[in-house]
């Protein structure tokens, strides 16, 4: 929708604002009283979307869909009804007459306290960027091919855990591991914390065990897009990931952006994907006049210091990229997950994997920004990083669109690193 369009909203949004009447994300959260409802957000306010629903505003909808911690319920009820409370929702806010009925449900959205939206059974992350794959062959490998020999055949990946899985402005307490020092296995904190800049993708609709989803019939089951940072210890990681894959070094936390965008928003952002060569699977082959599942998303990572806080300095961007050109997409990642039976459940996740470009400045993880510790990052107060230090602030960002004037948000996800804890 155009801006002219957004003005029609009786709540105000302001020119620019990442959440206007075109996105409409939803999330779960509470206004101080403990009690975890389903909001939607419009410009700098939040709409009780179950009040909306016991008012009947938002037609026959489920009493339980949003009066959760979570929004399983709803996500579980597909395409139809998505779009059905969709509409109605924008009928709602465009209608002058109902700021009268609704006007108690709004609060500012600086009120509310933010949850991850969905409760996952599965949270899976991928490795699906060829920029960063490339990047890290080259660092690991540096005398041999930068891919491994399955990369472009099949999107990567593994399963997580979904236990810590934590909101918006967690802190992320560092963690303890095996790793290397002077060649020794030696156990304590690491000294190798990273960022990885990704995004995630949430399944709405589950799939039956044993049946694989075909990536003609991902629109059924995908629901929508949310940031992810999923934290890397990288020395714990490289000591410990041959041959099962990692573990310690990427368990301990994964932070999730509050606001769910819907891939119905996304829609007028959707662009032709990178053609995969060689050709893969055909079960990983879109027919062609499928709906492309490429989307136009930019992201940043802006970092400050907890020396910069004190100093009253701002953060700085320390890297900005692009979503377009990712090498495997939501759909295959989708088809690629359940090819071998695995069904999928409401609410589960799975992550893009770091989201890196092709020029130095985009790459969106500090083992590439400083080519693993080489190439420190200087900072406006005078020090350097190469990994992350304790009360380092990292925040992700991202929005979808080119143009001013409709482009809109899928906001912001932010973590702080606290000291060790507890291990001896």
């Amino acid at each position: 929708m155009a801006t002219s369009e957004m003005a029609d909203t009786w709540i105000p949004v302001g020119e620019g604002s990442p959440f206007p009447l075109s996105n409409l994300p939803f999330g779960v959260g509470h206004t101080g009283d403990g009690r975890r409802r389903a909001w939607v957000a419009l410009g700098e306010s939040a709409v009780d979307l179950d009040a909306l629903a016991r008012a009947g505003a938002l037609g026959l909808v489920h009493a339980g869909w949003f009066d959760r911690w979570y929004l399983n319920g709803y996500l579980a009820a597909g395409p139809d009804v998505w779009g059905s409370v969709r509409w109605r929702l924008i009928d709602v806010l465009t209608d002058p007459t109902a700021e009268g009925r609704f006007a108690e449900h709004v609060v500012p959205r600086s009120w509310l306290t933010m949850g991850v939206p969905v409760a996952p059974t599965d949270y899976v992350d991928f490795y699906s960027s060829l920029h960063h794959a490339t990047n890290l062959g080259r660092l690991f490998r540096p005398d041999g091919e930068a891919l491994l020999p399955n990369w472009r055949h099949l999107p990567i990946g593994y399963h997580g855990r979904t236990a810590t899985l934590v909101p918006d402005r967690t802190d992320i307490v560092r963690p303890h591991g095996v790793r290397p020092i002077d060649g020794e296995p030696t156990f304590g904190p690491t000294g190798m914390l990273d960022v990885e800049l990704e995004v995630g993708t949430v399944v709405g609709a589950g799939s039956e065990l044993g049946v694989p989803v075909d990536i003609a019939d991902a629109g059924d089951h995908l629901y929508g897009m949310c940031l992810v940072n999923d934290w890397s210890a990288r020395d714990i990681q490289a000591f410990e990931y041959q041959p099962l894959g990692p573990f310690c070094g990427k368990s301990f936390a994964t932070s999730v952006s509050p606001w769910l965008v819907s891939f119905q928003a996304l829609d007028a952002c959707r662009i032709a994907p990178p053609t995969p060569e060689p050709a893969p699977a055909d079960y990983l082959v879109a027919p062609a006049d499928a709906r492309p599942w490429g989307f136009d998303l930019h992201l940043e990572i802006w970092f400050d210091s907890a020396q910069m806080r004190a100093d009253g300095r701002d953060p700085v961007r320390i890297s900005e990229c692009g979503f377009a050109d990712m090498y495997w997409t939501p759909a295959q990642q989708l088809a690629h997950l359940t090819v071998n039976g695995a069904c999928v459940t409401p609410g589960d996740l799975f992550a893009s994997g770091t989201v890196s470009g092709p020029r130095p400045g985009s790459e969106g993880s500090l083992i590439e920004l400083t080519r693993r510790g080489e190439r420190p990052i200087e900072l406006p107060d005078g020090t350097t990083r190469t990994f992350l230090e304790d009360g380092d602030r990292v925040e992700l960002r991202g929005w979808a669109g080119d143009d001013d004037t409709t482009r809109f948000g899928l906001g912001s996800v932010t973590g702080t690193v606290v000291p060790a804890r507890g291990a001896h």
